[in-house]
């Protein structure tokens, strides 16, 4: 807990013998305009405590005084501004730097907070295996790998997991393509990398599939249904409206597809040896693709395992009056009482569809995991998908229901309007990857700074550079917003951006290779610079617990940036190597070893790697 607030919370004590939570104290920096360095909001404080802002704040801050915790302060209104003496501002410094080298030693806070002990479960990125990782699984991979990081820094037991969706018709349409069309290529025949391999046969199938929609529909048979079942629609409108349904009735392909499922569903032994070979090949790219983004997974799960979970559970819903039969044999929950609609849980046929499997898999989770929260990281296209699953299995009494949460996130766009798989107007993952990686070597080598390193390092360097940009550009969001990813923005190497977080931390590495830092500061005459870094800083363990606490990274990522500027600004503005005493520049040379490291560590906590030189 913040030392500051802790005073705060005694001198309520003491004064008025009233004990409160710590987060009922509300202390953030004083303004430019006012000779403090700290505010207190008392509002809150002058109604609970009925005194009025005079009274309040000159009791309080008297008893800080006479305690030596402040040095001297300042009632305005409603407000409590008080400053530190420079020695006060030291021993605080002092407390925060061992208690932070304790934190970075063990990989977890000191500071205790509500993360400590807790185990969690995050799922993220549960791709399909009929196409490659594209911007949007992008997104979801770094929300869901930087919440880990910063529960597990927070003190929190973490675990991840995925669940691939490995079957179903978008699989088949990837497997019937390439038994049609490829001739037998293979990605190591092609030179392609597996997973677009497969991903291509799926946008064939789909530039297949719409050639023959469009020659069926200049039939008689097309004609003769939009005349008597369409007529109030626009040819246009017809068009668009009945494909899916010409798909599933009519199409020659869609029924290719449709027996290709069922004879996967009866264990086909060719059927099945296709998948599991084009599936191989997705997993092997998928798996590029999470190493250079250094993302793992503790488990995965696959559809094709899991589906079928969850027919016991309707079952015991049936049985205990929370399920309903309809007269064709299909199962359903209404939920009209809660704002949400009937819901479909078995089809009349007995099959089982999304909503079966993942009541299911959340049982299974549960049992094998015993976690004390399972976060979903998955787009707010599913918000409504993920209330019913949650209420319906509160409704069946599951006890882990309230463990439950959906961390909804926005969607992707790109400047010419929304990415679509079957069409290919998408960012490939692997694509988007190298291109800011070649903007950051083509950045740097302008500068020309590391060009008497070997090729290797400089490599290493450009690489650590351009992921630093793109994983910053995503992370530096709110999650809940929905985002406009544009390429030129992304590898912008000035600005709010990943390099210049990354710059501040070159720059205090290139000081310190001049210069080592003493292991204790001396003690000096602070300028307003000075304490303005040691107050960001100090600022560090509570933003990470707030970071995982919003489940939102943006707010990490923007306190990185505010300290990087405040690092750039004191280095423009004082003199580090050739200070005015030898003292100062000890004193400055410690400021700047703990600023790195907690540049380096919240970076590390966004999975952002940091270089030493750039």
């Amino acid at each position: 807990m913040d030392p500051i607030i802790l005073d705060f919370q005694t001198a309520v004590r003491e004064c008025f013998d009233v004990t409160a939570e710590a987060n009922r104290f509300h202390i953030q920096a004083c303004g430019a305009e006012f000779d403090q360095d700290f505010t207190w909001v008392m509002f809150p404080w002058v109604k609970s405590l009925g005194k009025s802002p005079d009274i309040l704040g000159n009791t309080i801050g008297n008893w800080l005084v006479d305690q030596n915790k402040i040095k001297s302060f300042q009632i305005v209104k409603g407000f409590l501004n008080f400053s530190l003496s420079d020695e006060q501002w030291h021993d605080r410094w002092i407390s925060f730097q061992q208690r932070l080298s304790t934190s970075l030693k063990n990989n977890r806070l000191e500071n205790e907070n509500q993360f400590h002990g807790k185990k969690i479960l995050i799922e993220y990125c549960s791709p399909n295996t009929n196409k490659p990782l594209h911007l949007g699984h992008i997104r979801n991979i770094l929300l869901g790998w930087s919440l880990y990081k910063i529960h597990q820094f927070a003190g929190a037991h973490m675990e991840t997991t995925q669940v691939i969706n490995d079957r179903g018709v978008a699989i088949c349409k990837s497997m019937l393509s390439w038994s049609k069309w490829s001739n037998l290529q293979t990605p190591q025949s092609s030179g392609i990398k597996p997973d677009h391999f497969v991903g291509e046969y799926y946008v064939l199938f789909e530039k297949k599939f719409q050639e023959e929609y469009q020659q069926w529909l200049s039939t008689e048979q097309a004609t003769d249904i939009k005349i008597s079942t369409y007529a109030d629609l626009s040819t246009e409108e017809f068009k668009s409206k009945f494909k899916n349904e010409y798909f599933n009735k009519y199409s020659s392909l869609g029924k290719e597809i449709s027996q290709m499922l069922l004879d996967w569903e009866a264990n086909d032994s060719s059927v099945k040896q296709l998948w599991k070979q084009m599936n191989s090949w997705v997993y092997e790219g998928f798996q590029k693709t999470y190493d250079k983004l250094g993302v793992h997974f503790d488990y995965t799960y696959y559809e094709s395992e899991t589906y079928l979970l969850g027919k016991d559970i309707i079952q015991k819903g049936l049985e205990n009056g929370v399920f309903y039969k309809a007269e064709d044999g299909s199962v359903w929950v209404n939920l009209e009482d809660v704002g949400l609609d009937k819901k479909i849980l078995i089809r009349s046929n007995g099959t089982s569809l999304y909503i079966t499997q993942d009541l299911g898999t959340a049982q299974q989770r549960d049992q094998k995991h015993q976690a004390d929260r399972y976060i979903y990281v998955v787009g707010d296209e599913q918000d409504y998908h993920f209330k019913v699953l949650f209420e319906t299995l509160k409704r069946l009494g599951e006890a882990f229901a309230s463990k439950l949460y959906h961390l909804s996130y926005g969607m992707v766009d790109l400047p010419q309007g929304k990415m679509k798989s079957r069409e290919g107007t998408v960012v490939d993952a692997d694509d988007l990857i190298a291109d800011v990686i070649r903007e950051a070597k083509s950045s740097a080598e302008e500068r020309g700074e590391i060009a008497v390193l070997p090729i290797e390092e400089q490599e290493s360097i450009f690489t650590l550079i351009g992921l630093s940009a793109l994983k910053y550009f995503i992370l530096k969001v709110n999650p809940k917003k929905r985002m406009l990813f544009d390429p030129k923005e992304a590898v912008d190497m000035q600005g709010h951006t990943g390099p210049y977080i990354v710059n501040a931390y070159v720059r205090i590495q290139s000081i310190l290779r001049k210069q080592e830092a003493p292991s204790v500061a001396p003690r000096i005459d602070l300028n307003v610079h000075e304490k303005s870094i040691m107050r960001l800083s100090m600022e560090f363990p509570n933003i990470i617990v707030d970071s995982a606490s919003t489940l939102d990274p943006s707010h990490l990522g923007n306190y990185l940036y505010q300290l990087s500027k405040e690092f750039h600004k004191y280095y423009h503005d004082h003199s580090i190597l050739h200070a005015p005493t030898e003292d100062v520049k000890l004193f400055r040379l410690y400021l700047c070893k703990w600023v790195g490291a907690i540049l380096n560590k919240g970076m590390s906590c966004l999975g952002i790697e940091m270089p030493d030189r750039m």
